[in-house]
């Protein structure tokens, strides 16, 4: 985003959203949040007050959604679902009221939506839509969005797992790997994508630049690893030489106890970020190690908060 431009962020209080909106600030842009508490510009529920953030605006970053890092009740699943789905809805039908409407609607969506994924990476074009619980709130989020009543160019933004200091996905690897479980999980050889969340918000920027990119964009390194390569790096970037491997057991049982899924591990990712490198974007941390090292340079000693379900 350049100096003086408008974006309108929905969803800013989540460690991606709190990124995004201090990157953005930093760089002289106006950023007006959506959400649920007393800081944001504009509440859920209130058209007016979110048609007012909304108009004039050059960009919208769509982030809102309950964590997925829980157990899938039916209470939680519920929340997982109406939280991503009737947000989407809401923007949609107020945009087709705005005056001034932003140039780009940037939705969050997950690379959790392809098929678990061994034999190649699943990109944009030919990769293929997976079944289960997550799958099915990744289309209906999507789905919300094309069906958004509004000539806004729309983004569905298929993000991998996001890596960064201070929070997101990274901090329960670390905890493991500070405890002396940071081993293979399960047989270790599902893919793992990922992307840093620096590149979130320079992708973002690079979508705003391209106007002719519309529909599901992939975000995630061009170099994914294995689960198992991915734990050695950890263990490289915070001075761990060994692990004890998690096999599935292990990791189902833990899961319960901390109220999580084990899928959320176990799932094999394969992202290919097709549309972002054809259209030439770079990525500035392509390679996990490089990522867990900037990541290493900002994250205090000892054991970091996780966020239970």
């Amino acid at each position: 985003m350049r100096e003086g431009s408008v974006a309108v962020v929905a969803g800013a209080s989540g460690y991606i959203g709190r990124h995004l909106t201090s990157a953005w600030r930093a760089a002289g842009v106006e950023v007006r949040t959506i959400g649920r508490g007393e800081d944001a510009d504009a509440c859920w529920g209130d058209a007016t007050a979110l048609a007012d953030v909304l108009d004039g605006s050059d960009l919208l970053v769509n982030l809102a959604g309950r964590s997925v890092s829980c157990r899938y009740s039916k209470r939680n699943a519920d929340a997982i679902f109406s939280s991503r789905t009737e947000t989407t809805a809401e923007l949609g039908r107020v945009l087709a009221g705005v005056v001034r409407p932003p140039a780009l609607w940037v939705n969050a969506s997950t690379g959790t939506i392809y098929r678990d994924a061994r034999d190649r990476p699943m990109d944009e074009a030919a990769g293929d839509l997976g079944s289960g619980f997550s799958v099915a709130v990744a289309r209906a989020w999507e789905h919300e969005l094309d069906a958004a009543p509004t000539q806004v160019r729309k983004v569905a933004l298929r993000m991998a797992i996001v890596l960064g200091a201070g929070g997101g996905a990274v901090n329960p690897f670390i905890n493991l790997a500070r405890l002396g479980f940071g081993g293979p999980m399960g047989d270790g050889a599902q893919v793992f994508s990922w992307v840093h969340v620096d590149d979130v918000a320079r992708a973002v920027d690079h979508l705003a630049d391209h106007r002719e990119i519309s529909g599901a964009v992939n975000l995630a390194s061009p170099h994914p690893v294995t689960n198992a390569a991915m734990m050695r790096a950890v263990r490289r970037a915070f001075g761990r030489s060994h692990g004890v491997p998690l096999p599935a057991w292990s990791l189902e049982a833990g899961a319960r106890v901390i109220r999580t899924e084990a899928e959320l591990v176990l799932k094999s990712r394969w992202v290919d970020p097709r549309v972002l490198r054809e259209s030439g974007f770079v990525f500035a941390y392509p390679e996990l190690d490089d990522a867990l090292a900037e990541i290493a340079s900002r994250t205090r000693r000892g054991l970091l908060p996780v966020a239970l379900g």
